[in-house]
């Protein structure tokens, strides 16, 4: 006996069985007569973040009382935000820039374990970072969180293998259950097959081994936007210029739309600082003494095209001050990363000749044909916030993370990595939680798939049938897939009255143009900068950086962002000046000259001087 159901759903989409269901209208309730023996799933995406969203958050900040402001909307803002809304509580995360604007979006691209932290013996980070890995690729988001193939060339015949192939076996073994293989040692021959571009007298042989690849970005925003859909209010563009405190306790923080200029309070039981490298800053505004203080190190990557290296697997060199990752990135290699000290401008750590300098003259070690600045497409650069220890050395500070309750109502963490941004996430929750007056539950993030999970693996299944339908190549679906999962229907949904759309983004052509709609209705970009850096990585994956298509994105976003030509304009052309400075930058041999060089243009988001600005 069939049964039916009548289920009635505000929803984007639903699919019974191979047949895909689109909604008549927006937020327009359907009916849908099924037999429970049929296949349901339905993505609900109440988080479109665009300037609807945003205008409702701001009304939110000025009218209501939240258990949790965040600070921040990088990965540990992110984080927190999470693992605060799935355990009922009422969160607001503000956000001076962009989703992952600093650190967030120019990491090394990879959730690991750290085998430079299990030479430094620290187990306890590097199970924990393993532990986090496995989750995030196996359940939390698998579309976004991939295994990676590894290639660790050994170059001592006696004492490396045994010592390196220990060093593996804890590896593995503090991973715990995995869903990727255990290390695996090959021989001179077996290590040349995989990694052909790289000579023949820099190694005996190698360690094949596994860790993940993952857009940080990307994956900073889907985390965010999954707290929202539990209910955390998330807004960027709006900066805090100070607070108000009763007695030590602080209470409320002032607050500026740095896109408007208009400002307001925002109240709460806590405050939670996440801010990463602005740490010290936030609690200089806020008139309290952390117990910790926030070093910050730079770390450069290059980008160049897949053809000036022959390797089918990632590369891991160890260098004398860090480790050099050559990571697969579609068509590209990253490669990277440096680390020095920084004490310059935090929100542009500008690259330099000598960073660049330095990649390429320990990669050209390693490899058959040279590497120069001709093949360059990307230069990115990004600044780590260490945890202040005993050690000058920024090589050796720890990445464990630092929660500390600084003054009542007033909670800052601080280091940590991007792996770990979940644990991160859940301790600092805990320890606000003792500034809430209320009974708090416990973190369930554990167990919380984010958007564009549910569904995921049956969908990569379907790649040819999908492509089919659609009407796009194989590969194009892949890599929708790949960046929004089970999302893939609501980004393409637009297309049906445009099918222009689905036509690829002239001068990246490996985007479609529908991607740079959804950046703007859903994901929360409001400025071109937020598309082709963060949203589209375009900026480090073409040689233009985003130049040539700049007009392009401005003409496509202008109508839904209520640009007028004036302001279309001006937003191309400060693209336009950013990235020439940043250019010029990577041309100086200092970090002052560049700094004083990527600084001088103005950004689409005006910085306010807190310093001249206190409130109320």
């Amino acid at each position: 006996m069939v049964l039916n159901f009548v289920v009635q759903l505000t929803i984007d989409r639903v699919r019974v069985g191979c047949h895909t269901y689109w909604r008549p209208a927006k937020n327009q309730s359907i009916q849908l007569l099924y037999p429970r023996r049929a296949c349901i799933v339905a993505t609900v995406t109440k988080a479109a973040f665009n300037a609807e969203y945003f205008e409702q958050a701001w009304q939110q900040f000025e009218t209501e009382h939240f258990d949790l402001v965040i600070i921040g909307g990088g990965s540990v803002g992110a984080g927190a935000a999470l693992d605060a809304a799935t355990r009922g509580l009422k969160v607001a995360v503000i956000e001076a820039r962009d989703f992952a604007a600093g650190t967030s979006s120019r990491s090394s691209k990879m959730f690991h374990g750290g085998l430079r932290y299990l030479a430094m013996l620290d187990f306890r980070l590097v199970a924990e970072s393993l532990r986090e890995r496995e989750l995030s690729m196996a359940t939390l988001a698998p579309h976004l969180v991939k295994p990676l193939r590894f290639i660790f060339p050994l170059t001592h015949r006696v004492w490396e293998r045994p010592y390196m192939a220990s060093g593996f076996m804890l590896y593995d073994l503090m991973g715990g259950a995995k869903t990727v293989p255990m290390q695996k040692h090959l021989s001179h021959r077996g290590t040349k097959k995989i990694a052909p571009g790289l000579k023949d007298d820099v190694l005996v042989g190698g360690v094949r081994y596994f860790d993940t690849l993952v857009d940080d970005a990307r994956h900073t925003m889907t985390v965010l936007r999954t707290a929202a859909e539990f209910g955390a209010v998330v807004r960027t563009s709006t900066q805090v210029v100070g607070f108000e405190k009763q007695g030590e306790r602080v209470v409320g923080a002032g607050i500026i739309d740095s896109d408007t200029g208009r400002r307001t309070t925002v109240r709460a039981s806590v405050f939670i600082n996440a801010t990463g490298v602005w740490n010290d800053e936030i609690e200089k505004l806020a008139g309290v003494t952390g117990k910790f203080t926030v070093h910050t190190s730079k770390g450069v990557h290059i980008v160049v095209p897949k053809s000036c290296l022959e390797a089918h697997a990632a590369l891991t060199f160890v260098t004398e001050k860090s480790v050099l990752f050559v990571i697969p990135w579609g068509n590209y290699w990253i490669i990277g990363t440096t680390d020095t000290d920084w004490t310059l401008n935090l929100a542009e750590p500008a690259a330099t000749r000598a960073d660049i300098d330095y990649i390429l003259e320990h990669i050209n070690a390693k490899v058959r044909r040279p590497i120069g600045y001709d093949d360059i497409v990307g230069v990115f650069s990004g600044l780590r916030p260490l945890v202040e220890g005993s050690s000058d050395s920024t090589t050796n500070l720890s990445r464990n993370h630092a929660v500390a309750r600084v003054a009542p109502g007033f909670v800052s963490v601080a280091g940590g990595k991007y792996t770990t941004y979940r644990v991160i996430g859940k301790d600092v929750v805990d320890k606000a939680a003792e500034d809430i007056p209320t009974p708090v539950p416990e973190s369930v993030t554990e167990s919380t798939p984010l958007l564009g999970a549910d569904g995921y693996h049956a969908l990569a299944n379907q790649v040819p049938a999908l492509a089919k339908r659609l009407g796009l190549r194989e590969d194009q679906v892949e890599h929708l897939l790949g960046r929004y999962g089970s999302l893939i229907f609501e980004v393409l949904e637009p297309a049906q009255d445009n099918p222009e759309l689905l036509q690829p983004l002239p001068h990246a052509e490996g985007y479609l143009q529908a991607e740079v709609v959804y950046a703007v209705t859903h994901e929360g970009a409001v400025h071109l900068e937020d598309i082709l850096h963060r949203r589209l990585r375009v900026a480090m994956e073409y040689a233009h950086r985003g130049v040539d298509c700049a007009e392009t994105v401005a003409e496509l976003v202008a109508p839904l962002l209520g640009w007028d030509d004036a302001q279309t304009a001006k937003e191309i052309k400060v693209f336009k000046d950013r990235t020439e400075a940043a250019l010029a930058a990577e041309k100086q041999l200092t970090d002052q000259k560049a700094n004083e060089i990527a600084t001088a243009v103005g950004d689409s988001r005006p910085d306010i001087d807190t310093s001249q600005d206190r409130y109320p």
